[in-house]
Order: structure tokens, then sequence, then C-alpha cells
């Protein structure tokens, strides 16, 4: 028999539906509640991702955390049985602590006796700006709502240090920056047959630009997503100011320069709307990638996916090569964060800029699953009698 008592999180008047805190109001295997966060240098040489999410109709918590320096990724990652405490947010050697609701955040990664070189690290997460609520998510594969989420973002500040392969980082707030997400609902995780819906509607194209920005004085989000033929399914765009109303800056339109024979981003310029309508250019520099795909767990990872049953306290170390990029086929396939450098209206500032395109994408000239940016034209060559710009 299922064990029905009451779980601590019940004794707090929290209640959305007249149901015990150990339940969601959901009968859907796929129901969800996770956070991530991002740590980056602004010198582009290190990109830390953590996160931890439950997944209360499998029965299942993971953690996981990736930290990329030069052509490799350490990956730590686990996965137990969901207990009751919900406010305990600790999966094998991973863990978040809530110091402060929406404004402080510890996070840590225990080092492996076995491996004192390997990844581990105890930062402090301080938000600089108030969460932005990102707008209603749903996603439908024909008549199917197989996504619905919901999300707010954060950027801040980190400090604390940060262990791997033998060397300590010290976090300053004025050299690192960080953000945030939390999301919950319901989203696909492996394990279930796409069925009918699967085999007469398969996906086209995706594509996504996700970008929360911290500048000094404001926050700037910026989000889209389209279909194969540019149909806007999710838009936002938002400045947020302490002690002001936050402002929507339009309808955001990304020119995005990609690296020649790939859909990888080097550089983009996204157009939005100030008041009166004003035009306003965010510009971004791509400084370091790591794809959601490898060492994450976000699909379409195959070594290990969010919310799979691994049994308990499960956990493992790994290191990714990134030298060779064929060696990595299905990260092509999925979500990249890079930390970023960005200008707008003479300010610079930091952020990620998350981006997917897979498959056809109308706007972007991308035809297929196999279509990626032209290479470059071959560079002219010059005759003997070619007295062009000789003094």
């Amino acid at each position: 028999m299922p064990d029905d008592r009451p779980i601590p999180l019940d004794e707090y008047p929290v209640h959305q539906v007249p149901l015990s805190m150990r339940h969601v109001a959901t009968g859907d295997r796929n129901a969800y509640d996770r956070c991530i966060f991002h740590v980056f240098d602004h010198a582009g040489s290190a990109l830390l991702i953590t996160g931890l999410g439950v997944y209360p109709n499998t029965g299942v918590t993971d953690a996981y955390a990736t930290l990329r320096t030069g052509d490799r990724i350490l990956a730590v990652r686990a996965s137990d049985a969901l207990g009751e405490d919900r406010t305990r947010m600790e999966t094998g050697p991973l863990s978040i602590t809530v110091e402060e609701p929406l404004r402080r955040f510890r996070l840590r990664c225990a080092a492996d006796p076995e491996d004192p070189d390997g990844l581990s690290f105890d930062l402090t997460w301080s938000a600089d700006f108030p969460a932005l609520w990102e707008p209603h998510h749903t996603q439908r594969k024909g008549d199917r709502l197989i996504l619905e989420a919901r999300r707010f973002v954060q950027a801040g500040s980190v400090t604390g240090t940060l262990w791997a392969r033998g060397e300590a980082r010290v976090l300053s707030a004025g050299e690192w920056t960080g953000t945030r997400d939390r999301s919950w609902g319901n989203r696909p995780i492996p394990g279930e047959e796409a069925g009918r819906a699967g085999d007469e509607h398969p996906t086209e194209g995706f594509h996504w630009l996700w970008c929360p920005v911290r500048f000094e004085d404001r926050f700037v989000m910026v989000l889209l997503q389209e279909d194969a033929d540019g149909f806007r399914t999710l838009n936002d765009a938002v400045e947020v100011r302490e002690g002001h109303r936050d402002r929507q800056l339009g309808w955001p339109q990304a020119d995005i320069t990609y690296l020649p024979g790939t859909r990888t981003p080097e550089s983009a310029v996204v157009h939005l709307t100030g008041p009166a309508r004003k035009p306003l250019e965010l510009h971004a520099r791509t400084l370091l990638s790591s794809p959601l795909a490898i060492g994450a767990g976000y699909p379409p990872a195959d070594d290990w996916q969010h919310g799979t049953w691994r049994g308990r306290e499960w956990s493992d170390r790994r290191v990714y090569d990134l030298s060779e990029p064929s060696a990595h086929p299905l990260a092509a396939y999925g979500v990249t964060d890079h930390s970023a450098r960005f200008t707008l209206e003479g300010r610079t500032g930091y952020g990620l800029f998350e981006h997917g395109s897979f498959g056809r994408h109308d706007p972007s000239g991308f035809t297929g699953f196999d279509s990626v940016a032209p290479p470059l034209p071959p560079a002219p060559r010059h005759t003997p009698d070619d007295r062009q710009d000789r003094p």
C-alpha cells in the first residue's frame, strides 16, 4: 500500500488543492518541478551549470552540475528516490539551499574522495534584481498538450570557491555573473511512446532563444520560440529595474551570425523597441558554450536524462572532450547555453545566450536537419599583374 501520511510541507499554508503536498494535482507522469543556475566569468574561461529537479509521479529526484573550461566538460550527476522533505534539496553530492527566498542561495557539490581533482564547489548566488515571470509556456503535438509550464527568471552575482582538476577559482561579484530560473508543470521525460501524435505530427523544426542579461543597473530578458515556418509560439522582451515598473521592449527579432558550416552562434543583434517606438539594439558576442545534452541531462542526451529511474543513491562523474565535435553528434539537436557579453545603449552586461535551432527554420534559411550556415567564401586569389592597393 502507498504511504499517504502527511509530509512536513503540509504544516505550511501553501496548499493549492485539497491534497497533501506529497501529491501534485495531475496524474501525468511528466509532472516536474526544478531549477537551474548558471555561473560564468566575464573572460569566457568557465561556465558552470547546476540544477535539481523532482518528478512526483515517477518518484524520482535528480541533480547535476557541469563545468566547461577549455575543451572539456566535467559533469557530476546524481539520482535517488524522492523523499518526503521537499524543502531539503539535496541529491548525492549536490545540494541547493534556499537561504533567503528569491534573494540568496547556496550551491554546493561535494568533492569525490577518490577523485580530489574532480569538480566541486561551494558558492553563494545572490539576486541583484527582482524575479521576473515568463509567459505561460504551452506546447502541443497534434491535439495533445505535451508541455505546460510556468517559469520565472532572475540575474545576480556569485561568490565562493570552485575547484576543478586540482585548481581553485575564487569567484568575485565583479568578475562573475549568475542567472537562474525556476519552473514547474508538465514536461516530457523519457520512457513514453509518442503514439499517433508523434507519428502523424513529426517535428519539422524548432528555433529557441533565451537571453537573461545582467547590466549594472538593470536586467533584460529576451525570449522567443518559433516553429519551422517562423510562427512565434513564445515571446517576451522585458527590462527590470529595482524601484521601477517593468518595461516591455516590443517584439524581439534576432539576426544571428553563425560559425560557418554550423548552427553555433558567434554573435547576434536582437532588435527591440523602447518607449515611443524607439528602436533598440541588444548586441551579443558569445564567449563559451556548453551543450545541455552533454552532461546536464537535457534531451537528446543518450547517457542520462532527467526524471529517469537509476535506482537509489545513483551518481556518476564524467569528463567529456569537446575538441572533436563529431564525437558528440546529438549536441546539435538540443539547446546550448553560451555565456555572452552584451551591449545595449552604451552599457555592457553579461548573461546567457541560450540557443537551440534544429530542423527547418525558414527565417534563418535552414531547410532541414542537415542544414547549416554556409561556409565562408574562398579568399580572392591575386595574380602577379594585380596591382590594386599597391603603392
